[in-house]
């Protein structure tokens, strides 16, 4: 497609000449006589360039560059002037003038700038699609009750410098809670780090988080900062938390208490000013008691708690997050855009979604696939997804029973004898009763 320019000048002869040699560089030009004319066409035209004449009379080149910018400040505005100063061309630069040309005008300088400000029209263009992409990736869909609690307690915490707890199902959108805290917070133009502790082993996870030394082991061929410093300023999310070996756990706490990093191999501790969210589909609690997850940092890390709603919990957002992702996965994943009808929304909203806002992304673009009309109907979801399973009991929940009722029977057994119990489990006394508390475990009366 060819790029758009305005030229802005009360000298017909001007506007004649520059267009000629701009069209023969096959730009799509258009002229205006004023600066009252070129705010009409302005927003119509929606020009990459504009070619823009100082003195004029009526509203002249400056204060016509004020009004544009505040129309769309996306088009590179190039000053023109017989009568130049230093001091004109600073207060254009001031107002937002992407160049300053003085007249008669130079050809050759006249195409070179116009290829530096187009290319600098096009960077500035890419820069807002990628920040729209970013934005709308991101985005917390949905004005269910459940997801506007979460929201509300963004809006208070994420101001703050408290660390948050972020817990909930997998596919659930920990992470988009997290990047929310950290747009809502002072450091939201520093870093936002994220670390998935689960998909790092955990022999590499410590340089992961701290860096390490050249030479410090085998592998280590050169110095690097870990994620703590590259987050300096900014927030560090650690995703997964729950699945952090213990090794790495005693360092973070460290971090926590003190601020500051020491690198593998290194001896100068670093400082750092970092913002720590944490997240886990983990019940950090049993895994306290299971001796998997050090206690004292659970109470650093849980500073505030936010518990990430299913998807289940939060049906009426089906039809928003339908339409998010059709239009995410059309403009991204080069997929077809599907209008889906009232049957095969409604026959999505009364899933059960193990998988939560995950599983159900991939139903939507499963969908836009494969549906051969236009609009994807409820015979459409029918054919492409798999019968939907009732709510069963999950894995844990089986286990946390069968727990349960072992507990109950060997506490009988020693006429509710912790101590007793506990030494024949071969388990600290306060995690027994962690459990017993935990399981909801209570002695009847027999």
């Amino acid at each position: 497609m060819s790029h758009r320019v305005l030229i802005v000048d009360d000298e017909a002869g001007i506007r004649h000449a520059l267009k000629q040699v701009l069209e023969y560089e096959d730009l799509d030009v258009r002229v205006a006589a004023s600066g009252g004319e070129a705010i009409s066409v302005y927003s119509e035209f929606r020009p990459h360039l504009v070619f823009l004449d100082v003195k004029m009379a009526g509203l002249d080149g400056l204060e016509t560059l004020t009004r544009l910018r505040k129309l769309d400040a996306r088009p590179q505005i190039v000053m023109i002037s017989g009568h130049g100063t230093i001091a004109t061309a600073v207060e254009a630069t001031q107002r937002g003038a992407f160049d300053f040309l003085e007249k008669p005008l130079d050809t050759d300088r006249l195409l070179l700038t116009v290829r530096n400000a187009l290319a600098h029209a096009e960077l500035v263009g890419e820069n807002a699609r990628l920040r729209e992409a970013s934005e709308t990736r991101y985005q917390m869909v949905g004005s269910s009750p459940a997801l506007e609690a979460v929201r509300e307690r963004i809006a208070k915490v994420g101001p703050t410098s408290a660390r948050v707890l972020i817990t909930g199902e997998n596919g659930t959108g920990k992470e988009l809670v997290a990047r929310a805290l950290h747009d809502a917070s002072p450091r939201s133009g520093k870093a936002f780090v994220e670390v998935n502790c689960a998909a790092i082993p955990s022999e590499l996870i410590e340089s992961e988080l701290f860096g390490h030394m050249k030479g410090s082991f085998t592998g280590a061929v050169s110095d690097r900062a870990g994620k703590f410093e590259q987050a300096d300023g900014g927030t560090l999310f650690l995703d997964e938390v729950g699945d952090m070996s213990q090794p790495a756990q005693a360092k973070l706490l460290r971090v926590l208490q003190e601020g500051v990093v020491t690198r593998i191999g290194g001896a100068k501790p670093v400082q750092v000013d970092v913002r720590v969210l944490a997240a886990t589909n983990k019940d950090l609690e049993y895994e306290i008691s299971e001796g998997r997850f050090r206690e004292d940092l659970l109470y650093r890390l849980n500073v505030v708690p936010i518990e990430v709603p299913p998807l289940r919990d939060r049906l009426e957002d089906v039809p928003a997050l339908i339409k998010h992702f059709v239009a995410q996965l059309a403009a991204g994943a080069g997929v077809p855009s599907r209008r889906f009808d009232d049957g095969a929304t409604a026959r999505l909203r009364d899933r059960h979604w193990p998988g939560n806002i995950r599983e159900l992304r991939n139903a939507v673009e499963r969908a836009l696939i494969l549906a051969s009309g236009k609009v994807v109907t409820a015979a459409d979801v029918g054919r492409f997804l798999p019968p939907d399973r009732p709510d069963g009991p999950s894995l844990e929940s089986a286990r946390d029973e069968a727990e349960k009722a072992y507990l109950i029977q060997q506490l009988r057994q020693r006429d509710w004898n912790v101590t007793e119990t506990a030494k024949m489990l071969k388990i600290p006394r306060s995690n027994l009763y962690k459990k017993i508390e935990r399981l909801g475990i209570t002695r009847a009366i027999e």
